[in-house]
């Protein structure tokens, strides 16, 4: 096809778009014809015809914008399609220390690094685990980038109040079983993982070890400082901050990454260590995530989608449809009784 020239990529079989436009255009001629047959069509008001039609146009428009028709424009940027991304991430209250880059939490520290590299992953499939006192898959494997930044923004750390105590390989087993099923379902598909956390391990057990058999890249993203931040006991802006209980004085507490530990899941899981600290562009720790098992190209054309004119459009002319029926509903309200004159 030309440079220049519109192009199609729809989300649906033609076949069965091509079937839906046939039903949609069947059904509006069937209605119109019944209705001429109780009265000619020329002596129908404009206004009878009118909702038929409309309600036509729109179904058709979100019909043309299921084709998501775009122009060639800008840089594209895609990923090895066969690809599985699991994003490993503590959510310990540890997580909501203010010690990344100058006074923000770990967390949305987190939360960038994982949206950039999903950017740069795009077309890979997304899974997201998190972990505290227990693991729990927050998302299954999608391709949806959509659900994933839900996914993310929506994550908070744990409240303290309900923490128990946290192991840094929390999710090891919960993250073997979900690696061997993606495995046993497409078989020879690679997996990469990027774990994320500060390394703090609170829990009254060793750490259990993580089972790199089913990892084809990744790298443990390290969130916090030497130092060490305070923490607030919830995500309520207003909440106050986790307290040193093994102080005589009340004071606040602090945490501090562990970067030995990390090095450690690093090691296991048979992957890089990078840690994060706000300054440095993901792409600097994506090189160093394995190269073979990560392929991202940056030399495609780009794509400016026109779907959401016609989705628009379609809106526009269906929200005519409530507005009818409640002018409709506002004529059939009783007038007003009038009090009698005397």
């Amino acid at each position: 096809m030309a440079a220049g020239a519109m192009t199609f990529s729809p989300i649906f079989p033609w076949p069965l778009l091509a079937l839906a436009l046939a039903a949609v255009l069947g059904v509006t001629a069937w209605t119109l014809l019944r209705r001429g047959r109780s009265q000619p069509l020329q002596s129908q008001p404009p206004r009878n015809r009118r909702p038929a039609a409309l309600r036509c146009a729109a179904v058709v428009l979100l019909l043309l914008a299921t084709l998501r028709p775009g122009w060639p424009g800008g840089q594209g940027q895609t990923a090895t399609a066969d690809l599985d991304v699991y994003f490993v991430v503590d959510t310990s209250t540890s997580m909501a220390a203010e010690d990344y880059n100058g006074t923000g939490t770990r967390l949305s520290g987190v939360k960038q690094d994982v949206m950039a590299i999903a950017k740069e992953l795009a077309g890979a499939k997304f899974s997201l685990i998190t972990f505290d006192n227990k693991a729990t898959v927050r998302m299954p494997l999608t391709q949806d980038g959509t659900a994933l930044q839900t996914a993310m923004t929506t994550l908070q750390p744990q409240n303290s109040r309900y923490a128990k105590g946290s192991s840094v390989t929390g999710a090891a087993q919960l993250l073997k079983e979900r690696l061997a099923a993606a495995r046993q379902q497409h078989p020879g598909r690679p997996a990469v993982v990027f774990y994320a956390g500060d390394g703090e391990n609170t829990s009254a057990q060793a750490p259990a070890p993580l089972d790199a058999t089913h990892v084809a890249g990744g790298a443990v993203l390290g969130y916090g400082t030497g130092e060490g931040g305070r923490m607030k006991e919830t995500a309520d802006a207003d909440a106050g901050y986790v307290k040193d209980e093994t102080s005589d004085t009340p004071q606040d507490a602090f945490s501090r990454i562990d970067e030995g530990r990390l090095r450690t899941i690093a090691d296991q899981l048979r992957v890089p260590y990078a840690h994060r600290t706000g300054a440095g562009p993901t792409s600097d720790m994506l090189a160093k995530a394995d190269p073979g098992a990560i392929t991202i190209t940056h030399d495609g054309p780009g794509r400016v989608e026109l779907y959401w004119l016609f989705a628009l459009a379609a809106f526009l002319l269906a929200i005519h449809e409530p507005l009818r029926h409640f002018t409709a509903l506002q004529s059939l309200r009783p007038a007003a009784r009038k009090e009698p004159t005397t």
